[in-house]
């Protein structure tokens, strides 16, 4: 055997990326090269290996992006590229269900090529399923049969379908691919004897946020698709059981069905948010702007003061990830150096303004050989809610947290600790103020806390780029959310550089709910002008680039959640 890369042939399921796999997941999260079809969710791409080749081969109905037989000779060309390499060829539903995973594999067993078949669950079971409608049910119908209905004979150029055993068949009649052709398949079968009557339902965009069922009969197949608007991909179910979905249908209309929303978080935290947005109906798109990355030691940024003790003007150097030595500075700017953690003796107060600052520096502070005695009768400060839920899973309990959850919030609250000397007055200790924080912090606590001591923690880094299939999954949707703002400065310069805002042209969007349009560049594509805030510093960076924002009443990701809801139950 050739010493080939390894083809996996993975079904990706009807759209829900929760009815994807394991094993599919599992070789997706591994993969050198994806090559996948126009249908998988944005999702289930998500899950891909963030360094492989991303392949888009997708298939319109009326247009072949890739042809079938080009498709074949990519795969075994990357397995010649890529030996020991793991291959996914992605497919919508079941490779082997009408998704010409036959063809594939014949071709890469004569080019001498290993491949393994991922089964995925087909949308001729699932979607009738999400829609409320068993294929089989006891006492109506005993068998189903899933056909194409696109697929044409040579000869005559005719649908290759047998009308007469169809019409006979007592079983349920499952279409794939046929919308286009169904008002002639609905009139043949009638020819043939099947039952005008017969009940069917059309699915649209099966098992997705976006999934709409339309009931009709056979007689009036066509004139519902053409007054409905029913549209690919879509499937048809003929017989009995489609009269059951006034029973069963299960799957209810949420507050966020059919909205799509941009979540911009670093790719640890959005995990929670996208599963409560997720959980609400909407189709959520993982876009972290930036990313952050604990430090292997903190550096100390501590404010040198002039012979009074008053503190000079800022002048803040580079921050760099590795650094091992003491940045020269002029004298009264910011001095910074490797951390010791015997310092952390020095300090009455440690404030964390961020669930990244909690976790970099207990990173850092378990590595470096302690545990959390060291901060026994240490006070411990949080900028709000978030960060304070993020302490408490390290087993420790704020003592500060101010009702404004910003860093002014916070800086105010603790200089309401210092004690103001007065001439003639009892002396008091000042509190020493340790500030816990990232490397792209601004200076509001520490003009705030002039005597304070910050540790940068964690270092900021802007995401650069976005893959292909990821801006086009931006492109068009509802709304963007943002938890800060890096995330808007650092989108608003990958996503919208060069963009000009126009009136978007979607006559499924209602103008009003977003009254600043969507933002075009010059391939036309559009991207939305919405956002979703959390704080006011977030809300303020959004609206200087022209988003039309909505707040989070406060900052935390239950009001932010809350928010939204509200925001698209009042403008359904």
């Amino acid at each position: 055997m050739a010493n080939f890369g390894h083809v996996y042939l993975i079904g990706a399921g009807p759209g829900d990326p929760g009815l994807l796999t394991l094993r599919g997941k599992d070789i997706l999260e591994k993969a050198d090269v994806v090559v996948y079809d126009r249908l998988v969710s944005p999702a289930i791409l998500g899950m891909c290996n963030p360094k492989a080749k991303m392949v888009d081969v997708g298939k319109m109905p009326t247009h072949h992006k890739v042809k079938q037989s080009e498709i074949n000779k990519l795969l075994v060309q990357f397995a010649k590229e890529y030996p020991q390499g793991v291959i996914a060829r992605l497919k919508g539903g079941d490779p082997f269900v009408f998704g010409r995973g036959g063809e594939e594999a014949l071709e890469l067993v004569a080019a001498g090529v290993e491949f393994d078949v991922v089964p995925g669950i087909t949308s001729a079971i699932s979607v009738p399923a999400y829609a409320g409608i068993p294929v089989s049910h006891r006492g109506i119908a005993t068998s189903f049969h899933i056909i194409t209905g696109h697929e044409k004979a040579e000869s005559n150029g005719e649908l290759s379908l047998d009308f007469e055993n169809l019409a006979k068949c007592p079983g349920t009649l499952i279409f794939l691919m046929g919308i286009a052709n169904m008002d002639f398949i609905a009139k043949r079968l009638i020819e043939c004897g099947k039952d005008p009557k017969t009940p069917l339902a059309f699915i649209e965009k099966g098992t997705t946020p976006y999934q709409r069922t339309v009931m009709a009969t056979l007689e009036t197949a066509g004139e519902t698709i053409a007054r409905e608007n029913v549209t690919a991909p879509a499937i048809t179910i003929m017989g009995g059981v489609v009269e059951l979905r006034q029973t069963l249908a299960w799957k209810k209309n949420l507050p966020l069905s059919g909205k799509r929303l941009v979540v911009t978080r670093a790719a640890k935290q959005a995990s929670g948010i996208s599963a409560r947005l997720s959980a609400l109906g909407a189709e959520v798109i993982e876009t972290p702007m930036i990313e952050t990355r604990t430090l292997e030691c903190p550096l100390v940024m501590a404010q040198a003061h002039d012979s009074i003790g008053s503190a000079m003007p800022v002048c803040e150097q580079p921050v760099t990830a590795l650094a091992s030595h003491v940045i020269a500075s002029p004298e009264g700017a910011w001095q910074s150096s490797p951390v010791d953690f015997n310092t952390l003796a020095n300090f009455d107060i440690l404030a964390f303004t961020s669930t990244n600052g909690v976790e970099s520096f207990f990173k850092q502070l378990f590595a470096a050989g302690y545990d959390v005695r060291v901060l026994a009768g240490k006070k411990i400060a949080s900028v709000g809610k978030i960060t304070e839920k993020k302490l408490l899973e390290y087993g420790i309990r704020c003592d500060y947290v101010p009702e404004d959850h910003t860093g002014e919030g916070l800086g105010k609250l603790l200089a309401a600790l210092i004690p103001q000397s007065t001439e003639g007055a009892t002396s008091y200790p000042i509190p020493r103020i340790l500030l816990l924080q990232g490397n792209l912090a601004d200076d509001t606590l520490l003009n705030l806390l002039p005597q304070a001591t910050r540790w940068v923690v964690y270092e900021t880094l802007p995401v650069s780029e976005l893959p292909d299939w990821k801006r086009e999954a931006v492109e068009n949707a509802d709304a963007v959310v943002f938890a800060s703002t890096s995330a808007v400065e650092n989108y608003c310069s990958v996503i919208l550089s060069g963009v000009r805002s126009t009136e978007s042209k979607d006559l499924n969007r209602d103008s009003s709910t977003t009254p600043n349009g969507f933002a075009q560049n010059d391939n036309n594509a559009c991207y939305p002008r919405k956002s979703f805030c959390i704080g006011r510093m977030t809300e303020s960076a959004a609206r200087k680039h022209g988003f039309n924002t909505v707040t989070s009443d406060e900052t935390t990701m239950d009001s932010l959640v809350k928010k939204i809801v509200e925001f698209y139950t009042k403008n359904s």
